[in-house]
């Protein structure tokens, strides 16, 4: 298993930030690599990416949400094997840390030489850089859950 920790500094409250993030069908706009994600049920999601030019499908299980504070996820089904949380720090009334801890397993040579190369790291982190660029220039949420799991 690898790991990746990246997280960014976004210029809306912790609220914002949350909501936004547990808008799964929306990632494609700004996660890289995200061809289409369905929400099946409050805590399951079905992923389809195409990374590197193939395409891969898999279902990921919401394991622990807290509104404004966490969002952790495992892989239950399909190609890609993952881990992960989002925790949202409140910085001030206006401004938010988003940070993502992610484990992954990559499967295969292209995705092991990959990872060796940095691959999944720079994703992550230019995600984030547009999860920024997306949520500040709309100043507000498209959606919310609030749900606890």
């Amino acid at each position: 298993m690898s790991t990746v920790e990246e997280s960014i500094t976004v210029d809306v409250p912790v609220t914002t930030a949350y909501n936004q993030w547990t808008q799964f069908e929306d990632f494609p706009q700004f996660m890289d690599g995200v061809e289409r994600i369905e929400q099946r049920t409050p805590t399951l999601t079905h992923w389809v990416t195409k990374v590197g030019g193939r395409q891969r499908e898999f279902d990921a299980q919401i394991t622990e949400q807290i509104p404004d504070e966490r969002v952790a996820w495992t892989t239950v089904q399909g190609e890609a094997r993952q881990a992960g949380v989002v925790t949202f720090h409140r910085l001030d009334d206006h401004h938010t840390k988003v940070m993502l801890q992610l484990e992954h397993d990559p499967q295969g040579i292209a995705d092991t030489v990959g990872d060796k190369l940095g691959f999944v790291t720079r994703q992550a982190k230019n995600d984030l850089k547009h999860f920024k660029e997306f949520i500040e220039s709309r100043g507000r949420e498209t959606g919310a859950w609030r749900g606890e799991v």
